[in-house]
């Protein structure tokens, strides 16, 4: 019991030192990343198979 209510207490001390918007912000930005790699990638594989479609000899 005394374990956990450590744990609980730990985790509000944390949510209260960060700023929820700033944590929210951070994971605006890593999701923008990576959707922005994603793309990419789809883009690379699209034009690779359009490549071997249109290349064969």
């Amino acid at each position: 019991m005394q374990k956990g209510l450590t744990r609980l207490l730990m985790l509000f001390i944390v949510l209260i030192s960060f700023s929820s918007c700033s944590i929210i912000g951070g994971i605006f930005k890593a999701g923008v990343g990576v959707g922005i790699f994603i793309v990419v990638a789809v883009i690379a594989i699209i034009i690779f198979i359009i490549s071997k479609i249109f290349d064969k000899k």
